[in-house]
C-alpha cells in the first residue's frame, strides 16, 4: 500500500506539468492557429507565403526537434543565458516547452480553421453584408461560431494528440508524468508505473473526449 500511495504521489508530481503543458499550450496555439489560418488566406503573396512556409515547416519537422531549439537556440545564435531565465514561478525549460508546442499545434490548428472557413458558402457573407454587418461582426459573430462547429471533431482529434506529446517534454528535462513513470519503474523494477501513468493519460483524453461531444451536441441546432 505505501508503495502505491509513493507510486501515485510521484505521478501526480509529473502530471501537474503534463496538464500544466497542456494548459498553456491550448490558451496560445488556438489564437495564433485562428491568426496563422487567416495569415494563410491573406490576399497579400507576401503574408501568405510567409504564413505557409511556417506551417509547412512546423508540420514537416519533428516536434522534438522544434522543442531542442527552441530551448538551446537563444544560447547558440545569440548567447543569451537562458538559466536564469524565470516568469513568476516557472523556469525557462517550462517556458521554452509551452513555446515549442503552442508554435507547433498552432500550425495544425491553422489548416483545420482554415478549412473551416473556406467551407463556409460566400452567401453567408453576402447576407451579413446586406443586413449591415461589418467584416470583423460577420467574422466574429456569424462565420466563427460556425467553424467551431464543423472544425471541433478535427480540433479534439489534436487536443488529444496534444495530451500524449507532452511526454516529448521530457527532452528538456521535464519531469513531467512519463518521466517520473519512467524513474518509478526504474525503482521498482516493475511495469506497474508505465500502467499507471497510461491510465493516467487515459482519464485525461476520455475527459476532453466527454467535454467534445457534450459540446457537439449542444451545436447540433437542428438535429
Amino acid at each position: 500500500m505505501d508503495l502505491i500511495i509513493t507510486t501515485a504521489s510521484q505521478l501526480w508530481e509529473g502530471f501537474r506539468f503534463t496538464i500544466g503543458i497542456f494548459f498553456f499550450t491550448m490558451i496560445f496555439s488556438i489564437p495564433l492557429g485562428l491568426l496563422a489560418a487567416k495569415g494563410r488566406m491573406s490576399k497579400n503573396i507576401i503574408v501568405s507565403s510567409l504564413v505557409r512556409a511556417y506551417i509547412s515547416i512546423m508540420r514537416g519537422t519533428p516536434l522534438m526537434l522544434q522543442l531542442l531549439l527552441v530551448f538551446f537556440g537563444p544560447y547558440y545564435i545569440f548567447g543569451i543565458k537562458t538559466g536564469d531565465i524565470e516568469i513568476g514561478p516557472f523556469k525557462f525549460r517550462f517556458i521554452a516547452a509551452v513555446i515549442g508546442f503552442s508554435i507547433n499545434y498552432a500550425a495544425y490548428f491553422a489548416e483545420i480553421f482554415r478549412g473551416g472557413i473556406q467551407s463556409m458558402p460566400k452567401g453567408q457573407y453576402e447576407a451579413a453584408q446586406v443586413l449591415g454587418f461589418t467584416k470583423a461582426q460577420t467574422y466574429f459573430r456569424i462565420i466563427l461560431p460556425q467553424v467551431i462547429k464543423r472544425v471541433l471533431p478535427a480540433a479534439t482529434n489534436e487536443t488529444i494528440t496534444l495530451v500524449k506529446d507532452t511526454s516529448l517534454a521530457q527532452v528538456l528535462a521535464i519531469t513531467e508524468l512519463f518521466t517520473k513513470a519512467s524513474e518509478q519503474a526504474s525503482k521498482q523494477v516493475s511495469v506497474m508505473p508505465f500502467l499507471a501513468a497510461g491510465l493516467f493519460y487515459y482519464l485525461m483524453n476520455a475527459l476532453i473526449e466527454y467535454i467534445s461531444n457534450h459540446a457537439e451536441k449542444k451545436m447540433s441546432y437542428y438535429s
